[in-house]
């Protein structure tokens, strides 16, 4: 297995997959399960994620987001914070912000188990929240964060450039 810097490194939006490749049961569950060892705000787990392997259905998360890639991979997984169940313990900050944060921690876990597991994964994020909600029957209070393509990528993007750490960090 990689290093964790090996595997951070290899992590790239992938955009084209092997769509008549299935992720193997196991392989899917090890990465669902690298997303609950995330860290969250009091250890609430603030979110809740919704697999969808069904064709018909990511071809209309494609449609509604503008990302074709979604479509193309064998699997996305929808990933919606919880703000109530943050709100219940932080109250406004927790609503507001903590139930985000865990969303996005959870699908970052996803995105580097993902690289760990050889697959690849592309973050899409250009929906509407309300109209997602009603395609997959969402309950109310779930509030849509990121749509994650997850497959075996058909071609491996090349890195693009990253700002230089000097320009990002500051030291006091």
């Amino acid at each position: 297995m990689w290093d964790f810097f090996q595997t951070v490194r290899h992590r790239h939006s992938v955009r084209r997959y092997q769509s008549d490749v299935a992720i193997e049961p196991e392989a899917l569950h090890g990465v669902l399960e690298m997303a609950l060892a995330g860290p969250s705000a009091g250890d609430l787990q603030a979110y809740h994620l919704v697999v969808v392997r069904d064709g018909d259905l990511r071809g209309r998360l494609a449609e509604h987001s503008g990302e074709d890639f979604l479509a193309e991979a064998p699997v996305n997984i929808v990933v919606c914070a919880d703000p109530e169940r943050s709100a219940a313990r932080f109250g406004k900050r927790g609503r507001e912000l903590f139930a985000l944060q865990d969303a996005t921690i959870a699908a970052t876990y996803i995105q580097l188990a993902a690289v760990a597991e050889g697959l690849g994964s592309a973050w899409a994020g250009g929906f509407e929240a309300g109209t997602l909600r009603a395609l997959l029957e969402l309950e109310e209070h779930l509030q849509p964060v990121a749509v994650l393509a997850l497959g075996y990528p058909a071609e491996i993007p090349e890195p693009t450039p990253r700002r230089k750490l000097n320009e990002l960090v500051s030291y006091r």
